[in-house]
């Protein structure tokens, strides 16, 4: 397939054609069913400098397969990791208060349920700046974060004592591990499965990493839920799978690992986290069946329920850019608020740049003075929000909107009103 058969935004650069046969990341099986073709996209954490402005920029095609087998939602590759994950990441979860206080939570939750103490060993893979074991070493409880970004693992470090090693997470580093006389009574991954692109060595390392009463926690965003809110946004390169529990109780059993509980999160926008250990070690919850059945009816076992998803993805576009064009016609000014990745997928998908979006802002510094890849909207700090007076600020990260809409209560001082894109285009109301 050549990456030339969608029209190119100016300046992309072509992808050379690949030539091989599209294969489930999981089960192996030929891919066939498109869930959606969200055109050419360039990588979404791969912000550009005012220099590079005038440079190049390679865009890839961001299309997701169902696959007919297994109903694993993927990507197809382009790329490496390497790609998303290095030195440059620009990525920080400190940087979300909410996104901190889920993390506490979490590590209370599982310090009491496991009966953790300075006796045990907790290991977070994708441990990004240390945000969730900070609360494991204050706690006492020997642990070990493992990022393949070097600049993260160097914050864990230096913020919070976090001993972080670099690399990625697979059998090779779970072996060495074990070879160090470690292993895990607990193994976090959150927010991170569905960022791996060979998923059967990753999951094969925990069965590896993990004690025999070990158990091991994957959080995710739901894949039903993605599907009913229409949440497209949240795919991107740098996430190669969206996965349900359809999905991914054969990939577990293939490695000896099953799950024996789950929880439903509204972090994501509709998340899951699953407790998963060694096969046969403990009775499935209730939980775990009634989630089975609720997959089941919403059709995520029939490939036709994933073939109809891109429609309802062209008809929110549609209205998103009415929107939009209906607020500029007016007259009105918009900023943006964040610079998420799926803020990205969202703006280059829709074809939003600074004709609608002058500016938007973040909070992570690092990503200030940049401006957004494809769409080239620059990135501000957060006081831009105050001495521009925008009529309206758009909410990327629309996953943290209650935050935001607190956060930036001044704007309606000037009469500036909200707007989401995701689930339905829509102008908030406040109080």
């Amino acid at each position: 397939m050549k990456a030339s058969v969608f029209p190119l935004p100016p300046t992309a650069e072509p992808v050379p054609e690949r030539q091989h046969m599209l294969c489930c990341r999981s089960c192996g099986a030929a891919l066939s069913t498109v869930f959606v073709d969200l055109g050419v996209q360039p990588i979404s954490n791969r912000f550009r400098s005012a220099a590079d402005q005038s440079k190049p920029e390679t865009f890839y095609p961001l299309r997701a397969f169902a696959c007919d087998a297994c109903k694993l939602v993927q990507l197809q590759d382009f790329g490496t990791p390497d790609e998303h994950f290095n030195d440059d990441y620009v990525y920080f979860s400190s940087f979300s208060t909410s996104w901190l206080e889920h993390a506490r939570l979490y590590a209370g939750s599982m310090i009491e349920r496991l009966k953790l103490d300075e006796t045990s060993f907790v290991v977070e893979i994708a441990s990004n700046d240390g945000y969730l074991l900070q609360n494991f070493v204050k706690a006492g409880i020997p642990c070990l974060g493992v990022d393949p970004a070097a600049n993260c693992a160097a914050a864990a470090r230096r913020q919070f004592g976090v001993e972080t090693h670099v690399g990625f997470f697979g059998v090779d580093t779970a072996q060495a591990l074990v070879g160090q006389g470690r292993q895990a009574d607990l193994m976090a991954a959150n927010n991170v499965l569905a960022h791996v692109p060979d998923i059967n060595d990753f999951v094969a390392g925990f069965k590896i990493l993990l004690k025999p009463a070990g158990v091991a926690t994957f959080e995710f965003p739901h894949l039903l839920e993605l599907m009913r809110h229409t949440q497209f946004d949240t795919i991107y390169h740098e996430h190669y799978s969206y996965l349900s529990l359809t999905a991914l109780e054969p990939l577990f059993a293939r490695h000896g690992l099953e799950m024996f509980d789950v929880e439903r999160l509204s972090t994501h926008g509709g998340s899951l986290r699953l407790h998963v250990g060694h096969a046969g070690r403990r009775r499935a919850s209730p939980a775990v069946d009634a989630l089975r059945r609720d997959e089941a009816k919403a059709g995520l076992g029939r490939i036709e329920t994933y073939a109809s998803f891109g429609a309802e993805v062209v008809a929110l576009k549609r209205r998103f850019l009415a929107l939009l064009g209906a607020i500029k016609d007016a007259g009105k000014t918009i900023a943006g608020y964040g610079a998420p990745a799926k803020g990205n997928t969202l703006l280059n998908f829709c074809g939003v740049r600074t004709d609608f979006v002058d500016f938007t802002v973040d909070r992570n510094p690092a990503k200030q003075g940049l401006f957004l890849p494809g769409v080239a909207i620059p990135v501000l700090d957060v006081a831009a929000i105050r001495r521009a007076r925008p009529d309206y600020v758009l909410i990327l990260p629309w996953n943290l909107r209650d935050e935001i809409v607190a956060d930036l209560s001044f704007i309606a001082d000037w009469g500036g009103r909200f707007i989401v894109a995701i689930p339905e285009p829509h102008i908030v109301e406040t109080c």
